[in-house]
C-alpha cells in the first residue's frame, strides 16, 4: 500500500509519502507529485532530506561497482557510429561489394533466429527479488513502519514512522502468505530502527511477495504462536 491509495493524516500524512519517495515504492503518477512538491515546498523538501539520511546506511552496505570499460565503449557506439560512417570516405573493393553485403546480411539473419530461439529451447531461471519494501499501516492505527527486505543479507530492516506500544506491551512482525495461518517472525525490537533475520522457510515465501503484518502482543511475543493482540500496521512486499 502506498499514500497514493490514501494519503489522509491517518495513514501517516507527509512524513511516509516522504519516506517512500526515497525508497522508491511510488507509482510514477505519485512521484511526479512528489518531486513537484519538493520543488515549491520546502517543509516537504526537508522531509525528503530527512528520510535520505535515515536510510543511508542502508546503502552504504553495499560496495560500489565500477562499470566495465565496453559499457562506455558500447555507448560511444551507439551514439556516434552513425556520425562517423557518414563522414567516412566510401572505400572499394570488398567494402562496396554487392555480393558481400549480401551475405552478410543472410549470415546476420541466420545468427538472430539462434538469438532468438535459444531462450526457448533454454529458459533462463526467473531471478527473485533481491530487495522487496512495504509500507505498513492500518486504519484506526498511529502505527506506521517501513519495512525493507534484504534477500541477500536474509534479514527485514523496520524504520518506525510514527506510534508506541503501550507499556508492557511488544509489536510482534508476521508474516502472511494468502489464506495460510501468520507465521511469526519474532517480536520487534525498541527503537526508530531494527534488523531481524529472517528464517530459510520463510525466505521462499517472501521472495513470492507476501504480506507484513505487525500486531500489538503481551511483552515477549504472543503466547500462542498466532496473533493474539490487534494488528496494528500491515502492508503487501513489492519490489524496488
Amino acid at each position: 500500500m502506498t499514500l497514493g491509495e490514501d494519503n489522509g493524516p491517518e495513514r501517516g500524512g507527509d512524513d511516509l509519502l516522504a519516506a517512500e519517495y526515497v525508497l522508491g515504492v511510488l507509482t510514477a503518477d505519485e512521484r511526479r507529485i512528489a518531486s513537484r512538491r519538493i520543488d515549491t515546498e520546502p517543509d516537504f523538501a526537508r522531509l525528503v532530506d530527512t528520510w535520505e539520511a535515515h536510510f543511508a546506511p542502508m546503502a552504504g552496505a553495499y560496495a560500489a561497482v565500477e562499470p566495465p570499460i565496453s559499457v562506455k565503449a558500447a555507448i560511444d557506439r551507439r551514439l556516434f557510429a552513425s556520425s562517423a560512417a557518414t563522414s567516412a570516405e566510401p572505400r572499394a573493393g570488398l567494402w562496396s561489394s554487392l555480393a558481400f553485403w549480401r551475405g552478410l546480411a543472410v549470415a546476420a539473419i541466420a545468427a538472430l533466429a539462434v538469438y532468438v530461439a535459444l531462450p526457448l529451447i533454454n529458459p533462463p531461471a526467473p531471478r527473485p527479488e533481491t530487495r522487496l519494501v512495504a509500507s505498513l499501516a492500518a486504519e484506526n492505527s498511529n502505527v506506521k513502519y517501513l519495512a525493507v527486505y534484504d534477500a541477500a543479507r536474509r534479514e527485514v530492516g523496520l524504520s518506525l514512522v510514527s506510534g508506541e506500544r503501550a507499556a508492557g506491551k511488544d509489536f510482534e512482525l508476521w508474516m502472511i502468505e494468502g489464506k495460510n495461518a501468520p507465521v511469526s517472525m519474532g517480536v520487534i525490537p525498541a527503537g526508530q530502527t531494527a534488523r531481524m533475520a529472517v528464517s530459510p522457510a520463510v525466505q521462499q515465501k517472501l521472495a513470492q511477495g507476501a504480506v507484513l503484518a505487525v500486531s500489538l502482543e503481551p511483552a515477549g511475543g504472543s503466547p500462542t504462536g498466532q496473533p493474539t493482540g490487534p494488528v496494528v500496521a500491515a502492508g503487501d512486499l513489492k519490489g524496488i
